[in-house]
């Protein structure tokens, strides 16, 4: 049996993003300024979103360079943008937030690949 890694991170970061939005919104609730609460809902909603092309290019039958160049770009996008942001708000680092639009830049470039992948 293959692993369709695709889907495997899609997996993982929708069930990530679920946990660690109920996490934030119970756990942290009292404990997090409204700032870092900020910085949370954001990392957990970019997280979410960015599940779904995760899991839509695991429908590929067999994904080419172009796809994994997106499928890699979206993960280390979800890590960088998504992980700096749960970061700062747990530690206040705020030096942190510099890591973020390289995640951003990430995503975007993942976003592009995927474009490329439709033409």
């Amino acid at each position: 049996m293959q692993v369709n890694h695709f889907w495997l991170a899609a997996a993982v970061n929708g069930f990530l993003a679920v946990a660690l939005g109920a996490f934030g919104a119970h756990a942290l609730r009292d404990s997090l300024s409204a700032q870092a609460t900020d910085w949370w809902r954001t990392a957990v909603l970019y997280q979410a979103l960015h599940t779904a092309p995760l899991l839509a290019l695991g429908l590929l039958p067999e994904p080419t360079r172009t796809a994994r160049v997106a499928g890699v770009a979206i993960l280390l996008g979800i890590l960088l943008f998504s992980g700096s942001l749960y970061a700062m708000a747990l530690s206040g680092q705020r030096w942190l937030g510099a890591v973020t639009p390289l995640g951003g830049l990430s995503l975007l470039a993942g976003w592009v690949a995927l474009g490329l992948l439709a033409l």
